[in-house]
């Protein structure tokens, strides 16, 4: 029986060199083009694949596929549906099989163009039965704060993916941040403790490299030849007079030992699990930061067993929103007991969404149904009365009004008097909330 052991870079079982993908994405453009390269000189045998989507209002997405000394080719790929993200999606899969079927690459980076988030492009490569190794979002840490507080739409910035785009540069960007498991840092002379600070506590179980500008990685080249004896210099054999000199035994040429690869490249190289990613992020078992205070940043970890009233936090939404320059989590309503909401919040701009049922609200016959990610976390959760509704909501900042968040946040919850009329009772409170959740 033949086994075959998959190792990124390495030969498959038809002789050809088993490509690795990682995606290369964030709004940084200057630390991603910057990281893209690093990559490049780092790893022979690498590409880069480019979808521009700047093009998109002339009707076309223009790819390029370079390595180190430039563009090796390039095409354009027609809008789909007038959308040039959907266009990207089409043409990216392809491209890459191409270049795997080819066998002569090591690792295509596929750099996101600027607003396309991390996510979908992983799952959509996956999805193609090709290998996504690493998933790294570019930062320049002196940005951080200005981005994350950029509550512009990307329409505006010019940087829509699509003309129905109606995300913002803040929470576009809090998402490329937050899904990647690797984030490459430039060097930035701006950036303070406190920018180092704020990156490290909104995604503290990122692997964080530097982008270094270059580093020669990759397989070294065979050493240089021994330098001949000088004919000066007396052998053995020449020191007995009269004694034949025996040919000397050829010297075998040393075998080229892999050089070590940068700490960006091995990180691109590394694996990457898509199911896992995308549990870390989903509403009802995110992976949320835990409590923190340094350098002048906190993270406030707000958890409470007891609904909302809705017409009271729907006051407070501007300043809950307002309050920090990152907060996310699930959260319980009054009146939609049975409903897991999602709170998503950057730049001044709040996302309320429903993340469907509760798993208290579902018959035990669903629970082998659910992912066993979801179990977990709704067990970490589980009260005996309310099984996993609860409040979870997580605010980071620099500046945090701790004190005054958790004051305000206690102020919407459901009073005594209120919590002991029950569900009933709940549901008949007014349907503040209605509208933002298109009820």
């Amino acid at each position: 029986m033949q086994v075959h052991k998959h190792e990124h870079g390495q030969e498959g079982p038809s002789g050809a060199r088993e490509l690795s993908v990682a995606i290369v994405g964030g709004l940084h453009a200057d630390a991603r083009k910057a990281a893209v390269a690093q990559l490049l000189a780092d790893v022979p045998g690498s590409v880069v694949l480019h979808h521009d989507l700047a093009t998109a209002v002339a009707g076309t997405v223009v790819r390029t596929v370079s390595d180190a000394t430039g563009i090796l080719s390039a095409g354009e790929a027609p809008l789909v549906n007038d959308c040039a993200c959907c266009a990207l999606r089409e043409d990216l899969v392809p491209e890459l099989r191409r270049l795997a079927d080819a066998g002569l690459t090591r690792l295509a980076v596929v750099e996101l163009w600027d607003s396309v988030e991390p996510k979908a492009m992983a799952e959509v490569v996956t999805a193609g039965g090709l290998t996504v190794t690493g998933v790294i979002t570019a930062v320049d840490p002196a940005l951080l704060l200005p981005y994350l507080g950029n509550g512009d739409d990307l329409a505006e910035r010019g940087l829509a993916a699509a003309a129905t785009d109606q995300r913002t540069v803040a929470d576009t960007f809090a998402r490329q941040l937050e899904y990647a498991t690797v984030l490459a840092l430039v060097d930035s002379p701006e950036a303070d403790d406190e920018d180092r600070e704020l990156l490290a506590q909104l995604h503290p179980t990122a692997r964080q490299v530097p982008v270094t500008g270059g580093h020669p990685g990759g397989l070294a080249g065979p050493a240089p030849a021994a330098a001949p004896a000088d004919a000066g210099e007396g052998t053995d054999a020449d020191a007995v007079p009269g004694r034949d000199r025996e040919p000397a035994s050829p010297t075998p040429a040393p075998t080229p030992t892999p050089a070590p690869l940068s700490p960006l490249a091995s990180a691109a190289l590394a694996g990457f699990d898509v199911e896992a990613a995308a549990a870390a992020q989903h509403p009802a078992c995110a992976l949320l930061p835990a409590e923190a205070d340094a350098h002048g940043v906190s993270t406030l970890v707000w958890h409470r067993c007891r609904p909302f009233h809705p017409e009271r936090l729907y006051e407070a939404l501007e300043d809950l929103t307002c309050a920090a320059a990152r907060s996310r989590g699930r959260f319980w309503l009054a009146d939609h007991p049975d409903t897991l909401l999602h709170w998503d919040a950057a730049g001044g701009a709040l996302c309320v969404e429903s993340a469907g049922p509760w798993l208290a609200s579902l018959p035990d016959a669903a629970w082998d149904l659910v992912p066993a990610v979801r179990r977990a976390a709704a067990a970490l959760d589980w009260h005996p009365e309310h099984g996993d509704c609860c409040q979870h909501l997580v605010f980071t900042s620099p500046g945090l009004d701790r004190d005054g968040l958790e004051q305000l946040l206690e102020s919407c919850l459901l009073t005594d008097a209120e919590y002991a009329g029950g569900r009933t009772a709940w549901k008949r409170l007014p349907p503040a909330f209605d509208t933002l959740l298109e009820v």
